[in-house]
């Protein structure tokens, strides 16, 4: 698996991140949920430059320009309900994609352990195409293999995947490497942490993004 740490060189995504990260500034939501849009847009771009393409004729009004234009179709996965924000941001990018979505949740146990059960899975057709799976964090790794799994298990089997998240856990990209195949995916995140806590939140991380984005659930 290629691994793509986007803070490794510096840029303005770093600013939206820093945003999201301040404790103080993150308690807007209109704010927060922005900067996933916008960290969403950069991650896209970026994301954007490994496509493919092929020469196009445009028609202006004072003649023909050749243009390379994207020949993948792309399909943009999110994990509800954090990932609509920065879902958003694929979307103002990749403006002609086709779009899936996954609802899952994290379960606790009454000895604190903690498993995560999918609820369900809507998607297009994946057979051929580019997915790309969008999760603000990347805890311990597990939502995005059950998603990843069961996306291609309903949709096919994509030519291939980019995993997209904001923060991610030393141990959540080291779980992803061995879970998924290494030929067919890369994950592209804008930093990575190196703690979680014994209920799996990346420290320092951002907090969870869900309820901050949308507000406290039950």
């Amino acid at each position: 698996m290629m691994i793509k740490i986007l803070d490794r060189q510096n840029s303005i995504l770093s600013r939206y991140v820093a945003q999201m990260r301040d404790e103080v500034t993150q308690r807007d939501p209109m704010r927060f949920r922005r900067n996933l849009e916008r960290s969403g847009e950069v991650i896209a771009y970026e994301i954007s430059k490994t496509l493919d393409y092929k020469p196009q004729n445009v028609v202006t009004p004072l003649g023909e320009a050749e243009m390379m234009l994207p020949a993948d179709e792309v399909v943009i996965a999110s994990i509800l309900r954090a990932g609509i924000p920065m879902h958003n941001g694929f979307l103002n990018v990749f403006d002609n994609a086709s779009n899936a979505f996954v609802s899952s949740f994290r379960k606790y146990s009454k000895d604190g352990t903690m498993k995560i059960v999918l609820e369900q899975v809507t998607t297009p057709d994946l057979e051929g195409k580019v997915l790309i799976i969008v999760d603000p964090m990347l805890a311990t790794g597990a939502s995005i293999e059950l998603a990843y799994y069961a996306l291609l298990e309903k949709g096919g089997v994509p030519s291939h995947t980019h995993l997209a998240a904001v923060i991610s856990s030393a141990d959540g990209v080291e779980y992803v490497q061995k879970r998924l195949p290494m030929d067919h995916v890369t994950l592209w995140t804008a930093a990575v942490d190196e703690e979680m806590t014994v209920k799996s939140y990346i420290v320092p991380g951002i907090g969870d993004p869900g309820d901050l984005a949308y507000g406290k659930k039950l």
